[in-house]
């Protein structure tokens, strides 16, 4: 039976304040189901069969035992962001740029404070969630490249944006990459990045991405290298991200799976928070004094099961259509 949980974040991100989603246990163990709300219909299917290939089927063999991670630092303050490189102990530091409502002094304010706390030779990127436009990432990050960026994260929405952006890039002599979330996790065609020489990086999630064989093969196909990011999962969630860190044939870059610490809760009594900057490849059982402590009001419940059942028909009618059968059940 599935369990619907509402958890608070610690600092608001990615526009919300509690993650919501649910989670089940089969055959192999648990899996996560935690759509963000702007997503919908068919968007929602590769979400499901993430958590289905979790519960149902498990995942592929590990070649490392732990993975490198990132800190992430959301759009705050240069002091709480001082606080929170600190305290997580990672080389390797990613940055919310382009928040609404601030400003480009804002953005610049926050990455200062990240190198003075990170030291010389640790590594920032920055994340602008695609809300500038070619022009205003190229200003933006000629001044935020003095802090020395290992790459800018979907800078701009668009992937003819992206591409005109890595020009405009080497034509002023500004010596960042660029790396796609969006234009691969929300677009039909997850290889069009490459095809049109956009990115240099592809960021991939499991659960957007349909699981972790789903993103091995895109990993494979897309030619770039590839660094694993979370969706802000509890560790249920992460360790999925983990399981595809783990089982990859190249690792360079760091990971972006040390989200659970902007969770003030977790389902897990040993949460996957990472220490020196790693994670351990593991098993998560959630905790039923957990499970029961982090349970969402009955509308939320009510809600996020309707949504489930409706995701389940249209991926039951997807792969009828496709002679594949039902799918199992959550």
């Amino acid at each position: 039976m599935p369990h619907t949980y509402a958890i608070d974040l610690r600092t608001r991100f990615r526009g919300i304040t509690s993650r919501r989603g649910m989670v089940w246990h089969g055959s192999a163990g648990w899996g996560e189901w935690s759509p963000f709300a702007d997503y919908g219909g068919e968007e929602l299917l590769p979400w499901l069969r993430a958590a289905d290939e979790a519960a149902d089927r498990g995942w592929p063999a590990p070649i490392r035992h732990e993975v490198e991670v990132n800190a992430t630092v959301p759009a705050v303050g240069p002091d709480h962001a001082t606080a929170l490189v600190r305290a997580a102990d990672c080389r390797t530091v990613k940055v919310k740029v382009a928040e609404p409502g601030q400003g480009p002094a804002d953005d610049l304010d926050r990455v200062a404070a990240v190198r003075s706390a990170l030291g010389a030779d640790g590594r920032i990127r920055i994340d602008a969630n695609g809300a500038w436009s070619r022009d205003e990432a190229v200003t933006m990050l000629a001044k935020l490249n003095a802090y020395h960026l290992e790459y800018a994260e979907q800078p701009c929405r668009t992937v003819d944006d992206l591409a005109s952006l890595r020009r405009a890039l080497v034509r002023q002599g500004v010596d960042v990459l660029v790396a796609a979330d969006e234009s691969i996790r929300r677009a039909a065609d997850p290889y069009l990045v490459h095809r049109r020489q956009a990115a240099d990086v592809a960021v991939l999630k499991v659960q957007p991405l349909g699981g972790v064989r789903a993103c091995l093969d895109i990993a494979e196909r897309i030619a770039i290298p590839v660094v694993v990011s979370s969706a802000l999962e509890t560790s249920v969630g992460i360790a999925a991200g983990v399981a595809l860190a783990a089982a990859l044939p190249d690792l360079p870059y760091a990971c972006g799976l040390d989200t659970v610490r902007l969770l003030a809760d977790d389902l897990a009594d040993e949460p996957l928070i990472a220490v020196s900057g790693r994670l351990p490849v593991r098993a998560v059982e959630p905790a039923l004094a957990r499970l029961a402590q982090s349970a969402a009001d009955p509308a939320t419940t009510a809600h996020w099961q309707a949504r489930l059942d409706q995701t389940r028909r249209l991926d039951q009618t997807r792969r009828l259509a496709a002679g594949q059968g039902g799918s199992s059940d959550g």
